[in-house]
């Protein structure tokens, strides 16, 4: 933790080297896009993208899972992709899986989660994997590529994105990061793959 409490101190100073970008961001922010991806520490938007502060609005859960809409109470992660798409207007939505997922691993092995309840029942909202599904694979590669395409169908079911869909102002992506090379693939709709950005 020390190395962490460290750059928490010095990072005003370094914010200091750019006063104006930190004044601008203080008025407001218009971010490009809604970033969905895992909590997983191993994954991190602003490093893969490039992106600056304001430029992503970010949604982490547990297996990058969106939840369907129109739970029976009141979701935050609802709640963010409403207020992404509503409210500041982003232009695209970003869903980004991983390799070697614990979550999508977990659900495809069909692990035994009684010690971690809650984790049990966040996973209980995913759809299940197709079955076939290689879990060979020590990136399960295929079981996260197609999770990340179910969170894209489960996107089009809130109606704020589905409205924006239909007018051509809201676009929908599918990534897949390896962690093991640093390498982002792309889901290509006109092939049904994944393919190198």
């Amino acid at each position: 933790m020390k190395h962490l409490i460290d750059h928490a101190r010095s990072f005003p100073q370094l914010a200091a080297r750019r006063p104006e970008e930190w004044s601008r961001l203080a008025e407001g922010q218009s971010p490009h896009a809604l970033f969905i991806t895992c909590s997983d520490s191993r994954v991190i938007p602003s490093l893969i993208t490039g992106a600056r502060p304001g430029e992503l609005f970010e949604l982490r859960t547990a297996g990058n899972i969106v939840p369907r809409h129109g739970g029976s109470r009141p979701a935050g992660e609802a709640a963010t992709i409403e207020y992404a798409v509503e409210v500041l207007g982003v232009a695209d939505i970003v869903v980004c899986g991983h390799s070697h997922c614990g979550a999508v691993g977990a659900m495809l092995r069909g692990e035994d989660l009684t010690a971690v309840p809650a984790v049990r029942d966040w996973l209980g909202h995913a759809t299940p994997l197709p079955d076939g599904t290689d879990s060979t694979a020590p990136d399960i590669a295929e079981a996260v590529q197609s999770h990340v395409l179910d969170q894209l169908d489960r996107l089009r079911g809130y109606p704020c994105v589905a409205a924006r869909l239909a007018d051509g102002r809201l676009g929908l992506h599918g990534w897949f990061y390896e962690i093991h090379t640093g390498s982002v693939l792309a889901h290509q709709p006109h092939a049904d793959a994944f393919r190198a950005l």
